[in-house]
């Protein structure tokens, strides 16, 4: 594998056939495609990245661009920012982000728990629907696991 998101994972930024990796205390780059790598952590976890995807579609009731539930246990749900055919898209765990605000440039600027500061080329709006759904996808597993324990 060449690099296992955990908890301090807070972004995978992709840069064609390498990927920025952004964590709690260091940025580090890897030598390889971003889809690759969450591919593989897919599989680390017992899954592909297609089944991870259709999983969310089924709950969310939407197969574009839909987030990901990569480690149930330790909540990390990956919010992707285009198609993952799309070079360009970056993977944002859900739970790492403290705020995001509208730029001047069309893009939109993420605030990491961490006050660490990233701009990521997608507008606001359809930035803040991805988080949503993603929020969405993350009640919904809450829920469904209230609901062993009643």
């Amino acid at each position: 594998m060449s690099y296992k998101i955990t908890k301090k994972t807070y972004a995978l930024i992709s840069n064609k056939d390498t990927t920025k990796v952004i964590e709690e205390e260091h940025i580090e780059n890897i030598r390889d495609e971003c889809v690759n790598i969450i591919n593989e952590n897919c599989f680390h976890y017992g899954s592909s990245l297609e089944g991870r995807q259709q999983g969310s579609a089924y709950f969310l009731g939407s197969n574009y661009k839909p987030p990901i539930i990569l480690n149930e246990h330790e909540n990390i749900i990956l919010i992707p920012t285009h198609s993952i055919r799309n070079n360009k898209c970056c993977w944002l765990v859900l739970d790492k982000i403290l705020n995001y605000y509208p730029t001047l440039k069309n893009c939109t600027q993420i605030e990491f728990i961490n006050n660490q500061k990233i701009d990521i080329p997608l507008s606001y709006t359809v930035f803040d629907k991805q988080v949503l759904r993603a929020t969405r996808l993350e009640s919904i597993l809450r829920g469904r696991n209230v609901q062993k324990y009643l």
